[in-house]
């Protein structure tokens, strides 16, 4: 690495650092939005996996969402306690898991979770695979929605509350941490928790990208025919990048309820599948940073503009026509179609995807 790329680094990760404290004098407000940023930023990475490594439409991401987010509502609440005798019996105040554990115990089962979608649909593609892992998504949240009846374990549509933060090295991260002088707010030390694990992530995903298994991810994606006359075997390794891929929602998800303190079928509508499909295609398919761009951009600007139309009052410009809400969302939309329209392989596209032999070659 040369001194230029050396300075960069390290500039970044100093802004990265920086950022929630300067954004803590501004008020927590904007600290959520950063945090919920990261968190998007992992799904995203988990299903660029699936859609940019391995070409595989998928529409129910957001079911390992909430399987995590479940998972961990679960664990870290008196929920079980007060629906199972039995579960009383052994911990009356509930399980009450210690990170080390939750966070292995959401991506095994996510990716489990993973595995058992992807294999009924190893001989689909394209669009009929996107129907039926949409399928999967909205019979999760179907299924959240409803078991609570004749055993109560999701609580049914009024969700698990009562969560526990993260609890780390002594440290509460649902508390303030006071520094001397300085005190850090419970929204900034879950900032640098999933920054922690975005830049786990990351390292995770590049070398994944870079490994025999990435390539063979992206032959399957390329030309999945040409992929198994070369000896790849498909079945594995789409299977394993639908395992790969739900691994992170899963993560991403149990971080979300210790963040939120309450997780509801709700918050993991097919709209938040659709999002984070947007995220990827809007980056750049397949390239880490414009991944990582899109989320960020797709997270937070609704958030941006909630703040412009709150500032311009936007509503009694149109004389009430237009909710805020709606608006906000029209303004997303527009935005998207023009960046499609004018780059249509996404904001920051990978070097490699696409690229044509020079002259001559391959004659």
């Amino acid at each position: 690495m040369d001194t230029k790329k050396r300075i960069t680094w390290v500039l970044s990760a100093a802004a990265l650092l920086l950022l929630p404290l300067v954004l803590q004098s501004a008020g927590n407000f904007w600290v959520r939005v950063a945090d919920f940023a990261l968190l998007y930023v992992l799904l995203a990475l988990g299903l660029n996996i699936v859609v940019g490594f391995a070409g595989l439409l998928d529409l129910g991401f957001v079911a390992f969402f909430a399987i995590g987010a479940y998972m961990y509502g679960l664990l870290e609440s008196p929920h079980l306690a007060e629906q199972f005798a039995w579960f009383a019996q052994m911990f009356p105040q509930g399980l009450h898991a210690p990170l080390w554990l939750v966070i292995p115990a959401a991506a095994l089962l996510a990716g489990v979770l993973g595995i058992l979608l992807g294999a009924p649909t190893l001989k689909l593609r394209g669009d009929y695979l996107a129907i039926v892992t949409l399928g999967f998504g909205e019979i999760i949240r179907v299924f959240l929605n409803n078991l609570e009846h004749p055993v109560n374990i999701t609580n049914g549509p009024k969700g698990i509350d009562r969560i526990d933060p993260v609890r780390f090295f002594g440290i509460e991260v649902g508390k303030p941490l006071q520094l001397g002088d300085f005190t850090l707010s419970s929204v900034t030390l879950y900032y640098y928790l999933f920054l922690a694990l975005v830049v786990a992530s990351v390292v995770i995903c590049h070398r994944l990208e870079h490994s025999r298994i990435g390539r063979a991810w992206m032959a399957i994606r390329e030309d999945e025919i040409a992929a198994k006359a070369m000896g790849i075997n498909t079945r594995n390794m789409k299977l394993l990048a639908f395992g790969m891929g739900a691994t992170f929602g899963g993560v991403s998800g149990a971080m979300f309820a210790s963040f939120q303190g309450f997780v509801s079928p709700e918050s993991f509508s097919l709209m938040e599948s659709v999002m984070i499909v947007a995220m990827v295609v809007l980056g750049g398919i397949g390239h880490l940073p414009g991944v990582i761009l899109g989320a960020v951009l797709l997270s937070a600007m609704p958030e941006v503009l909630r703040w412009v139309s709150g500032v311009f009052d936007l509503q009694r410009m149109t004389d009430g026509r237009l909710d805020a809400s709606i608006l906000r969302q029209l303004l997303i939309a527009l935005a998207m179609i023009v960046i499609m329209l004018l780059r249509p392989r996404g904001l920051w596209p990978t070097p490699e995807h696409g690229k044509s032999l020079p002259a001559g070659q391959g004659q």
